[in-house]
């Protein structure tokens, strides 16, 4: 098994695609971090508005490395599926358009142990492109902007809050965050996998991929109560960005924020509980499905 994961590590790290995605997320990063620091103060500004009155800050001192992580991961991580999908859409759909897939089944090795070796090789991709953009987003932002405070603003309901979290307090919830986020990435590397064991190229598991995530992401954004209560819940789209409730943080009953907390601990844990079930099924599928198809090329 581990002879077949390295193997597919290497097929990884010779595709072209493969740096297409780091270069993207390096790309995105490094305009945003120009941006803010040529004038970020305006964005602040923007958000502060309906605060202004009652809200006081240093609004030079508000862009720091943590705030500027935090609305890097907003807009990277709705993006990423689509860069996970380029590699792992290729797992056995490539094979077959290589007509290498016939010649690795040949050897001694189970087809379930080859799915899985694929699968895990597309979760160290995967987990790979968020360490990378944790050096990027969190660490560099460090060095560019420093360090403090954090603000959170957030829409709950028909008002807008501010929350502010201790400097001392939010490294763990950034591990956490990404931890969080490398489960709901995996859940489309799995589903890539799937899709991959029905073509014969890679560019339709890819662009399937991509639809689907699209089509359910919209779904999930939708706000009918008929879909909220029938269809919203079973999609993994809507659990991808639970990761933001690291950040969202307890209060006392005096609106005031208590450190450590979590404001709803049991609806991340519920988050990650269903993502795992999506990764089992969707695995399970492709095993499944792997088994019984007929190698023709």
């Amino acid at each position: 098994m581990w002879s077949l994961l390295q193997i597919e590590l290497y097929k990884i790290s010779k595709r072209p695609r493969t740096y297409i995605a780091f270069a993207s997320i390096a790309a995105i990063v490094s305009i945003f971090q120009f941006a803010f620091k040529a004038d970020g103060t305006s964005y602040i500004n923007m958000l502060l508005q309906s605060a202004g009155d009652t809200f006081e800050l240093d609004r030079n001192k508000a862009i720091n490395g943590y705030f500027m992580c935090y609305i890097i991961l907003n807009t990277l991580l709705i993006q990423i599926p689509i860069l996970v999908a380029l590699v792992a859409g290729d797992a056995i759909s490539g094979e077959a358009n290589m007509g290498t897939l016939r010649l690795l089944l040949t050897k001694p090795i189970s087809r379930t142990k080859i799915i899985f070796a694929k699968f895990i090789a597309s979760t160290i991709y995967t987990i790979a492109l968020l360490v990378f953009m944790a050096i990027m987003a969190l660490f560099i932002s460090m060095l560019i902007f420093g360090t403090g405070d954090m603000l959170i603003f957030r829409a709950k309901g028909d008002e807008s809050q501010i929350l502010q979290i201790t400097q001392n307090d939010i490294m763990w919830r950034y591990f956490a965050a990404f931890a969080y986020a490398a489960v709901a990435l995996t859940v489309i590397a799995a589903l890539a996998i799937l899709l991959s064991v029905f073509a014969e190229n890679s560019i339709g598991p890819i662009i399937a991929t991509v639809c689907i995530v699209i089509v359910c992401t919209i779904i999930s954004n939708m706000n009918v109560p008929i879909i909220d209560k029938t269809i919203k819940p079973w999609l993994f789209t809507s659990y991808l960005v639970g990761w933001k409730g690291f950040f969202y943080i307890a209060t006392d009953i005096d609106n005031v924020p208590i450190k450590g907390s979590l404001e709803n601990w049991t609806a991340i844990r519920n988050s990650l509980i269903i993502l795992l079930a999506h990764i089992f099924i969707f695995l399970g599928a492709a095993v499944y499905f792997f088994k019984r198809k007929d190698i023709l090329s």
